[in-house]
């Protein structure tokens, strides 16, 4: 990628064509006019890319040369040496050093006039007031749990109005892309508009499981011989010590004694790399996939900034290993989403107390799984909060729920260790309760 050194008006010219013309598939209320590449290279957009691997670097570049200034970066991971072939921020010197800070100093010198900043933590390290400065936050993640907790915070800032309408000024839009292979993935959430990440899970199939008996007894392939090692062999052999999957002595151990049960059994095929793969359950990355889809991620990113153009309704999905195929779909919201609906409903007796509606939260089929000691909000009022606020709001779990939250249909907080985020629950009165 070479250094790009010229004048403004020449170097933005496409942009300027998408934001200053008008046509017939633009977003609603888009209104040509250059104050749209003003507001994109101003402060006021600033742009959180999540992850700096092999998506992550092309969504770095696409952003850098699309004529967005100011964007964040944070990733916790550091270079490895297997990182090269695709992540091509990345050079061999690099190895070692943390991804966010060695891809921001690249395409800061790369790219002139961009400002990327780099934060070398975790994602949950970070403030949720932290993510809510960004006008939008694009993914690029392998792991399901950060795409989960990701999910929960952008959700977390959603608000409703009396009706059960979602308040515009409270949806932070986010985009995520994933690749596995030659397969990819974008999407678009607009949190109480579009279905969150909580509302399709079904849409990841589960991570492929081997039975023990098969491993201990009749291994047939490869992938066999590998988490025999791992899952049986380590614990036998050295008993008490933590497996680290990302320590090379750990994992070439499990590769010198898969290979010896491969050997034993004439299988062939156990290798260094595909024990990492394996053991770390990752699938070989495509460079070519991830330019697709980060590409997409980008261009639905510009798209939600400025209208130039309607935006993608809601997911789409890209196959590369027998042509060229994509296909869109629209998913719908789930109704009673925990996570970004405007309420689970929930039949509560109006007599009841706070203390026997917190019971029958945690006996809830579907919300109970959830909890272990929840608290729960009205609004800005804490009805009972674990912790500092304990004493002063433990006397009204003997308080009936229609004193405490005199309105049918309410819509109440529920947080607890074991979510994510804020749980909505939308108290319904029963008439025959009433009565």
């Amino acid at each position: 990628m070479e250094d790009i050194q010229m004048d403004d008006e020449e170097r933005w010219r496409d942009l300027d064509l998408l934001l200053t013309r008008p046509g017939q598939l633009v977003g609603p209320g888009f209104e040509p006019c250059p104050e749209l590449r003003a507001f994109l290279q101003s402060p006021d957009c600033r742009v959180l890319c999540v992850g700096a691997g092999g998506l992550g670097c092309e969504i770095l570049k696409d952003l850098a040369l699309s004529g967005v200034v100011h964007i964040d970066v944070i990733d916790m991971d550091t270079i490895d040496v297997s990182n090269l072939n695709r992540q091509f921020l990345f050079r061999m010197k690099d190895v070692g050093q943390p991804k966010a800070t060695v891809a921001a100093e690249r395409i800061n010198a790369r790219v002139p006039g961009v400002q990327v900043i780099p934060h070398f933590s975790r994602i949950e390290d970070q403030p949720a007031e932290w993510y809510r400065s960004f006008a939008i936050i694009i993914l690029g993640l392998d792991s399901l749990e950060a795409r989960r907790y990701m999910n929960s915070v952008v959700c977390g800032f959603l608000e409703y109005d009396e009706n059960g309408q979602p308040d515009l000024a409270t949806v932070k839009p986010m985009v995520d892309g994933g690749t596995e292979g030659f397969k990819g993935h974008a999407r678009v959430i607009l949190p109480g508009h579009t279905p969150c990440f909580e509302c399709t899970l079904w849409l990841f199939p589960p991570q492929t499981k081997f039975p023990l008996c098969t491993l201990a007894e009749t291994p047939r392939s490869p992938a066999h011989c590998i988490e025999y090692a791992h899952l049986i062999l380590w614990g036998q052999v050295r008993t008490g010590e933590e497996f680290d999957t990302d320590n090379e002595e750990h994992m070439k151990w499990v590769y010198e004694r898969a290979a010896e049960r491969a050997k034993q059994y004439g299988i062939h095929g156990v290798t260094f790399q595909l024990t990492q793969g394996v053991v770390k359950n990752i699938i070989p990355a495509i460079a070519s996939t991830n330019a697709i889809i980060s590409a997409q991620c980008v261009l639905e990113a510009l798209k939600t900034l400025t209208c130039f153009s309607t935006g993608l309704d809601n997911y789409m999905m890209y196959v590369g290993s027998t042509g060229l195929y994509t296909h869109t779909a629209k998913y719908e919201k789930d109704p009673s989403c925990p996570v970004c609906s405007a309420g689970v409903p929930m039949e509560v007796d109006p007599d009841s107390t706070l203390q026997q509606f917190i019971d029958q939260l945690r006996s809830d089929a579907a919300l109970g799984k959830h909890l272990s000691a929840p608290s729960v909000s009205y609004g800005a009022i804490n009805l009972f909060a674990h912790g500092v606020f304990e004493a002063e709001t433990a006397p009204n779990l003997t308080r009936r729920m229609a004193d405490l939250v005199p309105d049918d249909g309410a819509v109440l907080t529920v947080n607890d260790k074991r979510l994510r985020g804020p749980m909505r629950v939308r108290a319904r009165y029963s008439s025959s309760m009433k009565a």
